[in-house]
């Protein structure tokens, strides 16, 4: 072998090798942010929404399982890896909080959680039993909902004190800290039955609506600041333009939020309570859903404007993925409360958009990653 070939050998390797965009296998662990979070969000909504469909199709819950367990897998990934994050890079991960970008996706971690926990109890009993789905979904609700809680005042206060704004700084990422209390109030509503009748079931319903409150007050705050922001700022650029799909999120989870806590709620509450809540699902869920099919209109229109010019790929594309999986739950909600063609046909449509847009977004994640160049 000449000594050309022997020249040429390693770099033919180190084109097909793992991690070849890194200087170094370790620095896997040196920028990994929240944000990361936001693909366990991602493939845990698009087993739950699969759940909650108005239609039985063949193997579709079979394939929401093991979507659920690949997504239960990738959390528990995520959470060793960024242990190891903290750990060996602890300025840079304290780093993030100072971030006026970067911070807003400490929502992430949370809603991760919570996400996991829904699938684990809606799912994945078929496969390690009622008890112990219960288990996993009380314990990663009640961590996702405190840490939820958290961020959604410590992360505005950082905004207020420390962080940088100016007149272009809002984005749809500003919703990240505050939506994880309206997935606490969307899931706790799953737990109320599993809870003793009396003031425990009240205490749930009533704490899951103060939550919904919290996350919907705050999100009337911050939409019209970006609508603000998109009409004299315009989209900006092109990397943080899927973020204006997180509007959805919202909009989407408290229409399922709503939904879900009308069921519990007209055995809990004394009437005419329980009537007006489930009346409050129909009337504001409708009214929420007709509103998050127009800004789905708009931000579809945003992105291929953005795409035309060149739409590179980054994280912020799972934001393709949750705020459209909680549109498809919302819609279901709808379609299980009035029995609806409409929201029947609407979501299914919906959760074929949503299972492309995860499909895109996970190949190009795991190739990013591969790479290492996601890192």
């Amino acid at each position: 072998m000449t000594g050309t070939a022997l020249a040429e050998e390693p770099a033919s390797f180190r084109r097909f090798a793992p991690l070849r965009e890194l200087d170094h296998p370790s620095r896997v662990f040196a920028r990994l942010g929240p944000n990361w979070f936001a693909s366990v969000m991602g493939t845990g909504i698009v087993a739950n929404a699969a759940a909650t469909l108005p239609v039985w199709l063949p193997g579709l819950r079979t394939a929401a399982t093991v979507v659920w367990a690949f997504g239960a897998l990738l959390l528990l990934a995520l959470c060793a890896a960024w242990a190891v994050h903290w750990i060996r890079h602890t300025g840079t991960a304290r780093g993030h909080a100072h971030d006026p970008v970067m911070a807003q996706f400490w929502g992430a971690p949370p809603m991760a959680l919570m996400t996991v926990g829904a699938g684990t109890l809606l799912l994945g009993g078929d496969w390690i039993g009622l008890g112990p789905a219960l288990t996993v979904d009380w314990i990663l609700w009640t961590a996702g909902t405190l840490l939820g809680l958290f961020t959604t005042a410590w992360i505005p206060y950082r905004m207020m004190t420390t962080h940088a704004i100016t007149r272009d700084s809002a984005f749809g990422g500003w919703l990240m800290p505050v939506v994880p209390p309206m997935v606490s109030a969307a899931n706790g509503a799953l737990l109320v039955e599993h809870l003793p009748a009396g003031q425990p079931r009240l205490t749930m319903l009533l704490g899951c609506y103060a939550m919904f409150g919290i996350s919907l007050f705050a999100t009337l705050f911050i939409v019209p600041q970006l609508w603000q922001r998109l009409l004299r700022h315009k989209t900006g650029a092109a990397a943080t333009v899927p973020t204006v799909w997180i509007v959805l999120g919202p909009l989407g989870q408290s229409v399922t939020a709503v939904n879900l806590l009308a069921r519990p709620a007209g055995n809990v509450l004394p009437e005419p309570y329980g009537a007006a809540a489930d009346a409050l699902g129909l009337f504001y869920g409708v009214a929420a859903w007709g509103f998050a099919l127009v800004w789905l209109v708009l931000a579809a229109a945003l992105t291929l404007r953005a795409a035309r010019s060149g739409l590179p790929f980054a994280l912020t594309w799972w934001s393709f993925t949750f705020p459209v999986g909680t549109v498809v739950t919302g819609t279901s909600g709808l379609a299980a409360r009035t029995g609806s063609l409409l929201f029947t046909v609407a979501a299914v449509a919906l959760y074929l958009l949503l299972v492309l847009a995860w499909l895109t977004v996970a190949v190009r994640t795991a190739h990013g990653s591969y790479r290492g160049g996601l890192f």
